[in-house]
């Protein structure tokens, strides 16, 4: 196990048990067990470290910022239920989603209780008010950017006219940031402001938190793109071509290999996204063809130079042991395999 490995891990440890804490409550017994489920499926739990890092950095205490950092892996959580259902996902973190294991009608339930749990979080924190604005406004700022993500498939969805009426013809690389500022990054940032807020942090030092939290979380995203496209399943925990098999225009490196390939190619690979069904051998061929272009290796780029911006707002703040783990999570996010 890594350094970093060994901090995420103590930290899961941490924020686990009040994340069970929250979700018990007010449940009934014999149904606590399918509202924990995905939040006991695993996650890497980098979105409660941040809070819970960000706040230590500026001299705060853990715990002042536990309940917040539950809260807002609760919202990620609820997210991911949502998306999968949205998606038809039928696996994440190598088990069944949700939805898969209970049906849609329970994960929608499951659903609403989270959509609780995140204020009832920001309730037990130091500063409620602001919190549970926050909350608000990131949850609002995510469901934005997830719109933009279903407007972007290049087809499917005949039984939603806004939808088809609304897609995306052409999505320049403007759009896909827009798009993964809010449903990716918008998370990462609250993440890091609510631990400055939790620790009484200066307005200087919130807004080099924000900006750190915020590049860092489109590095993260463009990490997932390439590990859709190019990563192995079995680290990975989601089926490798999911953005092929989801019709998926919002991918950085598909949208990378599209303006690289010759028109034949391009066309191959359109088609392939727009048909009615997407065999196994569809996401194989559109992936060969993907990886004769460069795309791979400009995607990297660019998700370093996220990295990098997000490391360049830590001079701004203390120099300690905090700063340091949060520039190896920074280091992380665009080398990790899953």
């Amino acid at each position: 196990m890594s350094f970093l490995d060994s901090i995420l891990n103590k930290y899961s440890k941490m924020v686990t048990p009040v994340m069970g804490e929250l979700l018990d409550s007010y449940v009934d017994k014999e149904n606590q067990e399918i509202v924990k489920y995905q939040v006991f499926t695993g996650g890497k739990r980098i979105r409660p470290a941040l809070v819970l890092i960000t706040c230590q950095l500026l001299g705060g205490k853990v715990k002042d910022a536990i309940f917040p950092a539950a809260g807002l892996e609760i919202l990620h959580n609820y997210s991911l239920i949502i998306d999968d259902i949205i998606d038809n996902s039928t696996l994440r973190r190598n088990k069944p989603t949700t939805w898969f294991k209970f049906g849609r009608s329970i994960a929608q339930c499951v659903g609403i209780d989270y959509s609780a749990v995140v204020f009832q979080a920001a309730n037990q924190s130091k500063k409620p008010v602001r919190m549970s604005e926050l909350f608000a406004k990131t949850m609002k700022t995510i469901v934005d950017g997830e719109i933009l993500d279903i407007l972007f498939e290049r087809a499917g969805r005949k039984e939603e006219p806004y939808i088809v009426k609304n897609r995306y013809r052409n999505i320049a690389n403007k759009d896909y940031f827009k798009m993964v500022s809010k449903k990716t990054a918008a998370l990462f940032k609250t993440c890091c402001e609510i631990g400055g807020i939790a620790a009484g942090a200066s307005e200087k030092n919130l807004k080099a938190l924000r900006n750190y939290g915020f590049n860092l979380g489109i590095a993260f995203q463009v990490q997932d793109d390439i590990l859709d496209i190019f990563g192995e399943k079995k680290s990975f925990g989601k089926k490798i071509g999911k953005d092929i098999t989801e019709r998926k225009g919002g991918n950085i490196v598909i949208m990378l290999a599209l303006k690289e390939l010759p028109k034949s190619e391009k066309k191959r690979v359109l088609e392939i996204m727009r048909k009615k069904e997407i065999k196994s051998q569809d996401i194989q061929g559109a992936i060969q063809l993907i990886k004769k272009t460069n795309s791979l290796q400009k995607a990297y780029r660019l998700g370093k130079s996220f990295a990098e911006k997000a490391k360049e707002n830590l001079n701004d703040l203390p120099k300690n042991k905090w700063n340091n783990i949060l520039n190896e999570i920074a280091n992380f996010t665009i080398e990790r395999k899953n």
